[in-house]
């Protein structure tokens, strides 16, 4: 049985880090936008999907997001740093309504595929956005470098899957699932909450 965390005395009233999540992830998204647009010329609808192909994507994204949640399923039973980080983030997101966190899932995978994969990767490459990608997800501690492994490794997935299929559906879907999964459980309105510590 682990000891239980002190309260978190820099912990965001209830709703302010909702909104300061949007603003992130909207700037994110029109910083993308923007950035493809200007390289490009435009934004092309083939970015988002394949018409004759996005079964597929549709299919590596529900498989990837899967993948990465029983990665992630299997390092918080077996590493005390994943345990301690999860509940560092449960902190972050309590108090936040089951639409709130559903919006931020769609928002943010929406944002950070667009800028990481779309924009990035479109501009310096896999490896690039991949380290960028997983330099965001980072903090002071144990507990949050592996979150930044956990960052790197869906990065690289992620990256991988745009420049195999040439469009950003297989990793938009796979990111909005895994935090659309993730991000309720934290918060303790899924199914295997945090309170239930593995030991």
């Amino acid at each position: 049985m682990t000891s239980p965390e002190p309260a978190d005395e820099s912990a965001l009233p209830p709703g302010q880090l909702y909104r300061l999540a949007w603003v992130f992830y909207l700037v994110l998204a029109v910083g993308g936008a923007v950035w493809i647009g200007w390289r490009e010329g435009r934004i092309r609808l083939e970015l988002f999907a394949d018409p004759d192909g996005w079964w597929v994507d549709a299919g590596l994204g529900l498989a990837s997001a899967a993948l990465l949640l029983g990665l992630w399923e299997l390092a918080r039973r077996a590493l005390p740093p994943a345990r301690a980080l999860e509940r560092r983030l449960a902190s972050l997101v309590a108090g936040a309504t089951a639409s709130e966190l559903a919006a931020l899932a769609l928002l943010s995978g929406f944002a950070e595929e667009l800028f990481f994969r779309g924009a990035v990767q479109g501009q310096w490459g896999w490896l690039a956005a991949t380290l960028l990608f997983a330099l965001l997800h980072t903090g002071p501690g144990p507990a949050f470098r592996t979150w930044t492994l956990f960052a790197a490794t869906a990065g690289a997935l992620f990256g991988g899957l745009a420049a195999w299929r040439g469009n950003l559906l297989a990793s938009v879907l796979a990111h909005m699932l895994v935090n659309g999964v993730n991000l309720p459980r934290l918060a303790g309105h899924g199914p295997g909450r945090i309170g239930k510590d593995l030991t």
